[in-house]
């Protein structure tokens, strides 16, 4: 018995160890970059509507025209942002500044869920075909490509719409009864297909496209500034307690989400100004003024010089670095209680 025994040990000895790394980062399943990116989105839409339509209304030249129709003291764009914020509050309610929510939210959750699911799994992939690690800055921008592309073609026609409830303004009758263009989301639908087909629902597709020049930039810088800050928020002794440890993670993505956004933002926003104007309804003879991309720039550029490019510019960033701080926040908050 007892040489059984000691054979058995020496086999146990002879076994190879398997060493475990317990820092080691599993792989977050695909599922999960759908749930964060959703619920980013989500909290997002709720709280940055009444910004988004104010952007979307400075964005058009609809209110431009409406407000050129009377001459008025050059005042600057902070009065005329002003201005239309009275007007809205004023012509429509409070209600107004919700306007465009249903395909706000039916757009941002699914484009979030998309835009992360494909850039999560990108990465992931990416990095293996390329031999690089994940925190490459080349599979950064790759993966985030791809999602700007992949998001963009998905969702289109539910921006379209959005945009359009947003530009939609009350109409005042000499009798005194008001009416808008669209009724509702449904409405909107019904009338983009019967006058202007399927093809109706990808106005503006071109600008997205090129938008994902700025998700890419975006989430580029995020992932560096990201990881700078949290390395410069750790204890020098190397010992954090849990809470410090959850207060670093949201300042570094706050941090890192806002900074991200502002240079990303202010670098190419132009595509956001010709993106609104490409998807604006038709005007009353049934024909769109801007036709392309190119046209809509060289339009755009030649009638409200380069100003008119940057239209909407203040509320758009209003807005945009909250929403940064919001997705990127929550989606990193649902991956670390996920235990990805």
């Amino acid at each position: 018995m007892e040489g059984k025994t000691q054979g058995y040990q020496q086999l146990q000895a002879a076994k190879p160890s398997v060493s475990v790394n317990p820092t080691a980062k599993k792989p977050v399943a695909s599922w999960v970059h759908l749930l964060a990116g959703a619920s980013g989105g989500f909290a997002t839409a709720i709280v940055t509507s009444p910004l988004d339509v104010l952007r979307t209304r400075l964005q058009s030249d609809f209110y431009q025209t409406q407000s050129n129709s009377t001459p008025q003291p050059h005042r600057g764009s902070n009065h005329k942002t002003i201005r239309i914020i009275s007007s809205i509050y004023r012509a429509e309610g409070w209600r107004a500044f919700f306007r465009g929510l249903g395909p706000s939210v039916a757009g941002v959750v699914p484009a979030t869920a998309i835009k992360f699911y494909v850039y999560g799994n990108c990465k992931h992939i990416s990095a293996k075909l390329l031999g690089r690690a994940e925190d490459s800055p080349l599979v950064h921008a790759q993966a985030a490509i791809c999602a700007g592309l992949a998001t963009s073609t998905a969702t289109n026609p539910i921006w379209l719409i959005k945009t359009r409830l947003q530009l939609d303004k009350t109409k005042t009758h000499a009798s005194g009864s008001s009416t808008r263009q669209y009724r509702n989301s449904i409405d909107c639908i019904r009338q983009t297909l019967r006058n202007e087909g399927i093809r109706g629902f990808y106005r503006g597709m071109s600008a997205s496209y090129l938008g994902s020049v700025e998700t890419a930039l975006h989430l580029v810088l995020y992932e560096r500034l990201k990881v700078g800050l949290r390395d410069t928020l750790k204890p020098s002794d190397g010992n954090s307690t849990p809470l410090w440890t959850e207060i670093s993670h949201w300042i570094s993505t706050s941090g890192a989400a806002s900074s991200a956004k502002l240079i990303a933002g202010l670098t190419t926003y132009p595509h956001e100004v010709i993106r609104t104007r490409l998807r604006q309804a038709p005007i009353e003879n049934g024909r769109a003024k801007y036709t392309g991309l190119l046209q809509c720039f060289r339009t755009v550029a030649k009638e409200e010089g380069m100003a008119g490019l940057y239209g909407g510019l203040a509320p758009h960033m209003l807005r945009s670095l909250p929403s940064a701080i919001i997705t990127l926040g929550v989606y990193e908050f649902v991956l670390r209680i996920t235990g990805s």
